[in-house]
């Protein structure tokens, strides 16, 4: 796979992240690169220190796949640290349009997905309902509130990046709901070291232990794992629904006043709530966007096929 693309994908994963609803997850399953990211990752265990000593690093480097991974590593930092603010500011100013393009993105990975499973049985359907369950759950939950303590940036770290790599489930909604989003970004911008230790060796961990998990299923159980991502992305699409009524409101490592938990509405109650524009037709321009990138990129991959 040519390296710069893998980096532009790695750079959608980390675009993605940076949104809290959105999973990176996603994009790198409808990207094609979600599993020959987790076998690279699976394969960065004890073992490993074995092929350093006998053929050396560089062997060792080639094993995990490491021009790869590193490629997609890259993509992801370089969004986060170029385009966080942009997706931040386009969220803050522009909320229906860039919701309403994740609407479309998501909801046609839901179709893309589902074609990829070869046979259908009720073990599978019940699979898939368990899969928008568990998702519609985890998205109607009333955030905690943990304190910022180095157990609990672990924790944090352990359980977003675990979410980050799950189709479906967004790694930064996570840290909403354990109420340490705000800590986090405080340390980042703070650059609270023994923090960020703490939440990347969470994060380490837990990706390189769940990588081994999510692989050995797609390995294993190939149809039965795809329709229960199918159901995990299908079950999310209700928080990232365009017009929301806001109920309650945190306050961000700024100090700003941001919305916590929110209601969906119609584009109708929208403007009867909110008294301002639905923008409903730009909202439906948007979402065909997603959908006819997903679209593209399924018969770009098709076509190398």
């Amino acid at each position: 796979m040519n390296k710069f693309v893998v980096y532009l994908k790695g750079m959608a994963m980390g675009a993605a992240d940076v949104v809290p609803g959105v999973s990176g997850g996603t994009i790198a399953f409808i990207t094609g690169i979600l599993e020959p990211f987790l076998d690279g990752l699976r394969k960065i265990n004890f073992s490993l220190f074995g092929i350093i000593k006998q053929q050396g690093i560089k062997a060792a480097f080639m094993h995990i796949n490491g021009p790869f991974l590193v490629c997609v590593f890259s993509g992801i930092l370089t969004s986060i640290f170029t385009l966080a603010k942009l997706i931040s500011w386009l969220l803050e100013t522009h909320p229906i349009p860039v919701w309403s393009f994740f609407f479309g993105l998501i909801l046609f990975s839901v179709v893309h997905v589902a074609k990829q499973v070869k046979r259908y049985n009720l073990a599978r359907i019940a699979l898939f309902i368990a899969g928008v369950a568990f998702a519609w759950v985890i998205t109607v939950l009333n955030p905690i509130a943990l304190e910022a303590t180095y157990l609990n940036f672990f924790f944090a770290g352990l359980i977003a990046i675990t979410a980050m790599i799950l189709p479906g489930i967004s790694g930064s909604f996570m840290l909403l709901l354990l109420g340490m989003y705000p800590a986090v970004l405080a340390a980042a911008k703070g650059f609270e070291v023994s923090y960020l230790v703490c939440f990347a060796a969470g994060c380490a961990i837990g990706l390189l232990s769940f990588s081994h998990v999510l692989s050995a299923l797609l390995r294993h159980y190939h149809d039965a794992t795809l329709m229960f991502l199918t159901g995990l992305m299908l079950g999310t699409l209700g928080k990232i629904w365009p017009w929301k009524e806001v109920l309650t409101w945190r306050e961000n490592s700024k100090g700003e006043q941001v919305p916590l938990t929110e209601a969906n509405l119609s584009p109708m109650q929208f403007e009867q709530v909110t008294g301002e524009p639905s923008q409903l037709l730009l909202a439906i321009v948007f979402a065909i966007v997603g959908i006819g990138l997903v679209w593209g990129l399924e018969r770009f991959a098709n076509h190398n096929k």
